[in-house]
């Protein structure tokens, strides 16, 4: 079955406290997206990538693409301009995809970079079974919800608790559907907006490593465990 990568990258460096937008951040000397293509690419040689990023970004990008010729060597994609949300970037990534059957969609967040080569084939593997698949690990701390009446933070339990990472796979049919209906603001993930047709996500193992680079503290667990890798 064809296979597809959506890698959305919107970021702005904000919390990462950079002026330079996380996504073209260097990882071991390269672009932090770089990486995030290669995985899919070790993964799968036949997969299609397509990057999703804002308009005004694009020129950054072409000139990292000019500096690190690798990038397009050996991670060839489609550049696709990015919505106001994560929603509608998503939206204009699937878009681009021409085929409406016979394909499995992977969406994935550009800055998760160490997503293991084995938990997107083993995800891969489980939607072509099941219709999709969605990366998620257990709940190492202890947890606690706010409750608004009681003015108190109550525990839960966290062995019924799952982290949501990428990517998240499904069956193009399903994800055009999903992305012709309308914002809503509970739309958290690529899997929410497909939830909302009644499908029942499936979830598979994913890997503690495949952290989201959001802070400067998460690169230097990035650098390190790059540098272990």
């Amino acid at each position: 079955m064809k296979k597809y990568a959506i890698i959305v990258a919107g970021g702005t460096g904000q919390r990462m406290k950079s002026a330079v937008p996380k996504q073209f951040l260097l990882l071991q000397g390269k672009p932090i997206l770089y990486h995030t293509l290669l995985q899919f690419k070790k993964a799968f040689a036949d997969i299609e990538l397509i990057l999703v990023l804002p308009q005004d970004q694009f020129p950054t990008w072409h000139l990292l693409c000019q500096e690190h010729p690798e990038i397009l060597q050996q991670c060839p994609h489609q550049l696709v301009k990015g919505g106001n949300t994560r929603f509608h970037s998503s939206q204009q990534g699937v878009q681009a995809i021409l085929i409406n059957h016979h394909a499995l969609v992977a969406i994935h967040d550009g800055v998760r970079p160490l997503v293991s080569v084995t938990c997107i084939q083993q995800a891969f593997q489980h939607a072509q079974k099941h219709g999709n698949a969605v990366l998620a690990v257990s709940s190492k701390d202890s947890i606690r919800q706010w409750d608004p009446n009681e003015n108190i933070y109550f525990p839960l339990d966290r062995t019924q608790i799952k982290l949501i990472q990428t990517p998240q796979i499904f069956e193009v049919s399903l994800l055009k559907k999903a992305f012709q209906q309308e914002y809503q603001d509970f739309f958290t993930d690529d899997a929410s907006v497909v939830e909302l047709l009644g499908t029942e996500i499936q979830l598979v193992e994913g890997n503690y490593s495949n952290i989201k680079i959001t802070t400067p503290e998460d690169m230097l667990i990035a650098e390190a465990l790059t540098q272990n890798a």
